[in-house]
């Protein structure tokens, strides 16, 4: 098992890029309707963008891996935007592009209307297999090993952080 370098990120870190994405998605011309938390990592920052944009939030579950328990409200996702209503999926990091690809693919299959569907994350890895419209910092995985730890996550264990971080290895080495 790969020992990663943790980069922990201070709340008022978090706060000010959490600000800025913010800033950056309520200037544009496309304004949302809807925020929508991917859990665990997305739902602190949808919070936070909620308030500041005065938006409504929803939130979606991909990290408990439980077959089918999202895919219901992607479907209510995918409803809503053929009716015209604008939604801003949030998630905290684009790493590998997996969960926002397993997101895509399953709104996708709804007929979702993509010019009603943004995502945005903090942090971007320039070298995803997925893209986002919004993000602050970029990263570029392939010289870039830090595993970031948000404010949300600092309790968790090293061991139980040493154990996300393995469950992709290319991430880290």
């Amino acid at each position: 098992m790969t020992q990663p370098v943790f980069d922990y990120i201070a709340y008022d870190d978090f706060l000010a890029i959490v600000r800025t994405l913010s800033q950056t998605v309520g200037t544009g011309d496309w304004k949302p309707d809807f925020v929508v938390g991917i859990g665990r990592g997305g739902l602190v920052p949808a919070v936070y963008m909620s308030q500041i944009l005065n938006v409504p939030m929803l939130s979606i579950d991909q990290s408990a891996k439980v077959p089918g328990f999202a895919d219901e409200l992607l479907v209510k996702l995918a409803t809503m935007t053929k009716a015209g209503q604008r939604i801003l999926i949030i998630d905290d990091i684009n790493d590998s592009g997996r969960t926002i690809a397993q997101v895509r693919r399953l709104l996708r299959a709804h007929d979702t209307v993509e010019d009603n569907l943004r995502f945005a994350v903090m942090i971007n890895n320039a070298v995803s297999q997925e893209t986002v419209d919004y993000a602050v910092q970029t990263i570029d995985r392939t010289t870039d090993k830090r595993w970031f730890v948000f404010p949300w996550e600092a309790v968790a264990t090293a061991e139980t952080l040493t154990g996300q971080a393995n469950e992709v290895p290319e991430r880290l080495a």
